[in-house]
């Protein structure tokens, strides 16, 4: 992968974590720096860690499937891509419940878990590209710990309805990451 591809699919892994972030900040009394960096940090690192370990299940599986490697790359991709813009696209609950001025560790553990779900699946797909996993994840963590940081401190002014579009765009992204993937296959063969 070239250094676009890694920051477009960096910027699209992280989008669906800023969206979170957004709706986290959006709960709490008055986010701060210091609650935003930690927010940051604990979705990064899970955002870093995931995309290796499905490239790790991705290795044992690619001699399998070396034949339609770009196919299961683009319907990964395209799917999750899918599955994000859906997700954008549903209308946010209001409530009502007083707001706390922190998260708890695991609630944004399985927060972050949860939206890096798609960058393991991603790491499964770049296995059968045979790229190397390492740089892509650290630009997968990084972009994701600043984008979160940031979607928690802006989520005053931004509310719920921005990351929503984030996750829209990211889907767009990830969708455009795979067809290019399918076409540059398509087009060696």
């Amino acid at each position: 992968m070239n250094l676009a591809s890694t920051a477009l699919l960096a910027l699209a892994m992280s989008t669906d974590a800023f969206a979170a972030a957004v709706g986290k900040g959006t709960v709490l009394q008055n986010p701060r720096w210091r609650e935003a960096l930690r927010t940051g940090v604990i979705f990064g690192t899970i955002e870093a860690l995931t995309p290796i370990i499905g490239w790790l299940l991705g290795l044992a599986a690619a001699k399998y499937v070396t034949a339609w490697d770009h196919w299961i790359a683009f319907v990964l991709l395209a799917g999750l891509g899918l599955r994000m813009i859906l997700a954008g696209l549903k209308v946010p609950k209001e409530d009502d419940s007083p707001k706390p001025s922190r998260h708890s560790f695991w609630l944004l553990a399985v927060t972050g878990f949860a939206t890096s779900i798609d960058a393991m699946a991603v790491g499964v797909g770049l296995a059968f590209l045979d790229v190397n996993i390492v740089p892509i994840a650290a630009a997968i963590g990084l972009t994701t710990f600043l984008m979160v940081t940031a979607g928690v401190m802006l989520s005053r002014m931004l509310g719920a309805v921005a990351g929503k579009r984030a996750e829209i765009v990211g889907g767009l992204l990830l969708i455009g990451i795979g067809m290019a993937i399918l076409y540059e296959h398509l087009g060696a063969a």
